[in-house]
């Protein structure tokens, strides 16, 4: 299948300080990549770059597997984006802002304009100017310039910052259908993961500028990720008797109250039991699945233990 997007070796410095550093990512045709990333870890920087906001120190950016230049405008006009917080013309309507957006990238379809409003269920604003919208209608208005001109890839960052629990599910609902039905490529950063989780094909984790994992979604799901978490203000002794008395030597303890189970040859009854008999105060014991969140926070940790030499410690 082919790449959309390839990133070889891609860095950027600002007064000599790397903030993007090797970063190599490959992002399929028609695949929901879903890029992740505490603040500040450079995902805004990259996605800036993908779409020429600004120049690479070092490194490469293949777009439909041409080298993305100062002067690639025909490969630009197959990309729609958000980066950052979408700016719009207060004064005029939200149909006026996409005509406008419409002329500047060569497309005069008025029927297109019409229905990137329907697709994000933008009704009704004929008359009403963009100032007097709301965050979250902003924000999907964003999501339709950037979708009218039905661009092959859509480089989206936070788009659905600001929007209500039922409008974060009729986007993300849009965004399967642009995958699924028009074969379009979705780059998409998020902090939340528990949507992207839902939609996406592959996630990109990136930590300090550095892209630390890029995995399916399918292999993070396929991977050991059953466990028990025991809640208990004992974990000391309560990780003792795991230890000694019942063998279990593949847990983890969390904080000061959690502890992670992973091995599933001992059944949670037998746990229960064993620790209450040696009075251990349990304030809960539950069957779990690791989800993306999971996933992604202990990827962060694991990160940030590296030495000063940049090996995990």
């Amino acid at each position: 299948m082919e790449y959309i997007i390839q990133t070889r070796g891609l860095s950027k410095a600002y007064q000599g300080k790397d903030v993007i550093s090797n970063v190599n990512m490959k992002v399929r045709q028609g695949e929901i990549y879903g890029f992740l990333g505490p603040n500040g870890a450079g995902k805004t920087t990259i996605m800036k770059m993908l779409t020429n906001l600004v120049k690479p120190t070092a490194g490469e950016i293949l777009l439909f597997n041409e080298p993305l230049t100062a002067s690639s405008y025909e490969v630009l006009g197959r990309i729609g984006s958000i980066i950052e917080y979408p700016i719009f013309y207060e004064k005029l309507t939200a149909a006026q802002n996409l005509e406008l957006h419409g002329e500047y990238m060569g497309c005069h379809n008025k029927h297109a304009i019409q229905e990137a409003l329907d697709m994000v269920h933008l009704r009704n604003t004929d008359q009403k100017p963009v100032k007097e919208f709301s965050l979250g209608m902003k924000q999907r208005l964003g999501i339709a310039r950037a979708i009218m001109t039905k661009p092959e890839l859509l480089i989206l960052d936070e788009p659905i910052n600001g929007l209500d629990p039922f409008g974060i599910q009729e986007i993300r609902h849009l965004f399967q259908t642009l995958s699924r039905d028009y074969g379009i490529t979705l780059l998409i950063s998020t902090h939340l993961l528990g949507e992207i989780e839902q939609i996406a094909d592959k996630i990109g984790v990136i930590s300090e500028g550095r892209l630390i994992d890029e995995v399916s979604m399918e292999s993070i799901r396929g991977q050991n990720t059953e466990f028990i978490e025991l809640v208990t203000p004992e974990s000391s002794r309560a990780a003792a008797i795991l230890d000694h008395q019942l063998q279990i030597s593949n847990f983890k303890v969390l904080h000061d109250r959690n502890i992670r189970i992973y091995d599933t040859s001992v059944s949670q009854g037998d746990i229960f039991k064993a620790l209450v008999q040696q009075n251990i105060e349990i304030e809960g014991m539950h069957k779990k699945v690791m989800s993306l969140e999971e996933y992604f926070l202990d990827l962060i940790q694991r990160d940030s233990k590296r030495d000063e030499g940049g090996h995990n410690v």
